[in-house]
């Protein structure tokens, strides 16, 4: 992922952040997608009381970026946590990779700056994605 557009996508869901719904956790996370147009489509979770019926930030993100009519996810940026980066969690995997292959840049930023930069083939190794039904 080239430096501007890492820069571009962490301020997103920096800012996004901090309009997370967290009541129950206290964990507020912001995720930010590139899409194959360029644009950038954000999300935050959103926590339920019905504790299951949240919906995490990459989900909302996602839902964000196929409502504008992208397809296809060029680059992925996450910030939670303090200390060390948080990740996308299993279901987030699965969900991002359905738009986004193997080499696929995944920035991970924890609020105070610890930085974990990955793709999404070493976070879901062996997956199953549209392919795999062709």
């Amino acid at each position: 992922m080239d430096a501007d557009l890492r820069t571009r996508l962490t301020a997103a869901a920096t800012a996004v952040r901090q309009h997370a719904h967290a009541p129950y956790s206290g964990f507020a996370v912001g995720a930010a997608l590139a899409d194959e147009h360029g644009r950038i489509h954000v999300g935050c979770n959103v926590e339920n009381a019905a504790y299951p019926q949240g919906l995490c930030a990459e989900a909302v993100a996602l839902g964000a970026l196929v409502a504008a009519g992208g397809r296809a996810i060029r680059a992925v940026a996450l910030v939670a946590g303090q200390g060390r980066p948080a990740t996308p969690c299993g279901g987030c995997r699965q969900k991002l990779r359905e738009f986004a292959g193997d080499a696929v840049p995944v920035h991970c930023r924890s609020a105070d700056g610890a930085v974990l930069d990955t793709t999404m083939g070493a976070l879901l190794p062996l997956s199953f994605g549209p392919e795999a039904l062709a």
